[in-house]
């Protein structure tokens, strides 16, 4: 049984996907965070770099986008052959200054901007079309009819025109299929048109990328139903997919409480995740990589060690699977699964974690076991995951999670301190949290000796350990200003 509830009332529009009462995936979208994917800018290429083939562009937004050599539209439509043009530098394709139609494909990431490509894509119900694609393809869930398309698709499209055609052509006519191509030719006119009026870098089409995703998501959808608060949405969706069995929901409640969708919001934020045999998994995201760690927890099995192993790792590649398409993680993800000697347990564990992406929208590659016994795979990363939507930096720990002890706070102090030694001042008062004063009181007698000179403290609570020199001067001055003096 599927399920998409969808939320999209207030200014965060969010929709889950549920199947067999599991949610497997949570997608929001918050105007401050809204994904750049898909839309489309009018940029100037602020530099061009031959040591990475690639050039930066000046899109009008915070960061300047990254655009490879491989993608630009004067590399595609070359007439050169392949292995000539490979040859050839980003230099000779696009200079510095140059004005060109750039689609952002991937969204800015820690201190990195957007991705960009310069073959445009418009997407509609049965088509992806290109206007400088050269090249035409079919979805790889067709089977039976892809030389049908292809060669429809050939004798379609113009020399320099690309199309894709969507799982969803298989049911179209030639003739809705050559009028959504028409339409496509006059949105790509258009843009064209509104790009020369522009004399700055800035957006000519932004792409509402929540309702484009709804209605994506049920491409994955054989059956079931759709809950949705926002009539005008649901109309919308009901005239795409007349078949589907859709609910309007105007209960006081907020829908994603009413069908318990927010504890899963919660759970897929926690580092740690339980499994149903009392192990567990840890997650540790890094800008860098994901790792996973599988550990057997409360779990000791009824049989063997082994086949404890190879069951709680099992186990572990399900919910993984499940956790990572929920968090939406992308980039490298490396599974420190229990060790396993037997080959055989090792395919088996990497065929169940494979079963679990075949249906998932996003391209995940499995890499196989490395010596250590690590499993490496890759997961498409287009845009931030659900823990850097909602989550922010600790300005504590600074995102590490930990934070400087009060011993180690107090052993700076006496450094500092004893860099005053054999002044001429009677006292010194620091300002600094309870526990770091505690921390060097032990010893605060030895300190003293080597100062030739009283310390007085004043306590300030906070969240870190710190510690400030705050004045040197008279046993009468200093103490005055101290909370509690030694």
């Amino acid at each position: 049984m599927e399920k998409l509830i969808v939320n999209a009332v207030s200014r965060e529009k969010r929709f889950a996907y549920v199947r067999n009462n599991t949610v497997e995936e949570i997608i929001f979208d918050r105007p401050e965070q809204r994904s750049l994917v898909g839309n489309i800018y009018f940029g100037t290429v602020s530099k061009v770099l031959p040591g990475m083939n690639a050039a930066f562009i000046d899109i009008g937004e915070e960061k300047n986008a990254y655009l490879h050599r491989d993608v630009l539209a004067s590399y595609v439509l070359s007439p050169e052959r392949s292995i000539d043009k490979e040859k050839k530098s980003v230099s000779a394709f696009v200079h510095q200054g140059e004005k060109l139609l750039v689609q952002v494909d991937k969204d800015a990431t820690g201190p990195k901007g957007p991705r960009v490509t310069g073959i445009i894509e418009l997407t509609g119900m049965n088509l992806i079309y290109m206007p400088q694609g050269r090249y035409v393809a079919v979805s790889k869930k067709i089977v039976a009819e892809k030389d049908h398309l292809r060669s429809l698709g050939m004798k379609l499209k113009t020399e320099e025109e690309g199309l894709i055609f969507r799982t969803s052509s298989t049911s179209a006519t030639e003739e809705e299929m050559v009028n959504e191509l028409n339409t496509f030719r006059s949105q790509s006119a258009d843009l064209l048109e509104k790009a020369a009026t522009l004399k700055k870098p800035g957006i000519i089409y932004q792409k509402d990328t929540f309702t484009q995703m709804v209605l994506d998501s049920f491409t994955q959808m054989t059956s079931g139903e759709v809950f949705v608060d926002d009539l005008p949405l649901k109309k919308l969706i009901q005239s795409r997919n007349p078949n589907l069995k859709i609910t309007y929901y105007n209960g006081k409640e907020n829908i994603f409480t009413h069908h318990r969708i927010e504890p899963e919001i919660d759970k897929a934020l926690k580092r740690i995740v339980w499994l149903d045999n009392g192990a567990y998994l840890i997650f540790d995201e890094t800008e860098a990589l994901t790792i996973i760690d599988v550990n057997t927890g409360k779990f000791s099995g009824k049989n063997d060690y082994q086949d404890t192993v190879v069951k709680t790792n099992t186990l572990a590649a399900i919910e993984i699977a499940r956790q990572l398409k929920l968090r939406d993680i992308g980039g490298i993800v490396l599974i420190d699964f229990i060790d396993m000697k037997n080959e055989k347990d090792k395919r088996y564990v990497q065929e169940t974690i494979e079963k679990q992406f075949q249906q998932d929208k996003t391209r995940t590659k499995i890499i196989g076991f490395t010596a250590l016994g690590i499993l490496q795979l890759t997961r498409k990363k287009t845009k931030v995951s659900l823990s850097e939507a909602l989550q922010m930096k600790c300005h504590v720990c600074d995102g590490t999670g930990r934070i400087l002890s009060a011993d180690t706070i107090a052993f700076r102090l006496e450094r500092e301190l004893l860099e005053h030694r054999n002044a001429d001042d009677e006292a010194v008062l620091i300002e600094t949290t309870k526990e770091v004063k505690e921390a060097i009181t032990p010893h605060l007698e030895m300190v003293e000796e080597w100062l030739k000179m009283k310390v007085y403290f004043s306590i300030r609570p906070s969240a870190t350990h710190f510690y400030v020199v705050k004045q040197f001067g008279s046993h009468a001055e200093i103490a005055q200003k101290a909370d509690e003096p030694y």
